[in-house]
């Protein structure tokens, strides 16, 4: 079984999403024939590459959604409610706005070597538990190397125009198959979850997909 997942580092529930997804199949009995492959997608590609001083997230989603920051902060509390019942520590008051595109030329070497789902859960927790910045090339050259990336190659891959064209393309596929938002997961190329939702659907369609292929 295959299972192909759109997915930004900076989006909260993308994380919440692998969480429910791995959940799921150490309750499907078929887990070991599971293929997963980590897709690209970036929710907002206009954040500029480099800011003058930091971006916190409550004054970013604010000022992009219109709301006060109080508002702000009050929605960032219930996603990190959501991440707790999965046993994540989300730390919104560290995390830095980045642009996600070199980290998603780096998840494109990793993919080359077998490790996407590895860098994706480095990533993953270097944004939103340690306030690590995801557009800084030395953090990703050091977040590369702990997943078994050598630093030349991280360098490589964040100028590679190659890996930006492949970025380009799976966003591109997963506009052609219907995705408008991240977590978006594909079974088989026969059946769809979006966003984070309960770990029992997720189980429900790894067992759907299996009874198909059957």
């Amino acid at each position: 079984m295959k299972i192909e997942i759109w997915s930004d580092i900076m989006c909260p529930f993308c994380y919440i999403g692998k969480r429910h997804l791995e959940q799921a199949l150490l309750a499907f009995e078929g887990r070991d024939a599971v293929d997963i492959t980590w897709k690209s997608y970036q929710l907002d590609p206009e954040i500029p590459m480099q800011f003058d001083a930091p971006v916190g997230v409550y004054a970013y989603l604010a000022e992009r959604k219109g709301w006060s920051m109080e508002q702000s902060v009050q929605m960032h509390d219930r996603v990190v409610e959501m991440a707790a019942a999965v046993g994540l520590d989300y730390q919104f008051d560290k995390a830095v706005v980045a642009n996600s595109l070199y980290a998603h030329r780096v998840i494109q070497l990793a993919k080359e070597k077998g490790l996407d789902n590895e860098i994706e859960e480095v990533f993953f927790k270097a944004y939103f538990t340690e306030g690590r910045d995801l557009a800084s090339v030395e953090e990703l050259v050091s977040l590369g190397e702990s997943v078994g990336l050598s630093a030349a190659d991280v360098r490589a891959a964040i100028a590679s125009e190659e890996l930006a064209y492949r970025v380009s393309q799976d966003i591109q596929e997963g506009v052609n198959l219907g995705v408008r938002g991240v977590p978006f997961f594909v079974f088989d190329r026969k059946f769809g979850i979006s966003g984070a939702e309960p770990i029992q659907v997720f189980i429900d369609t790894l067992n759907q997909t299996l009874h198909d292929a059957s």
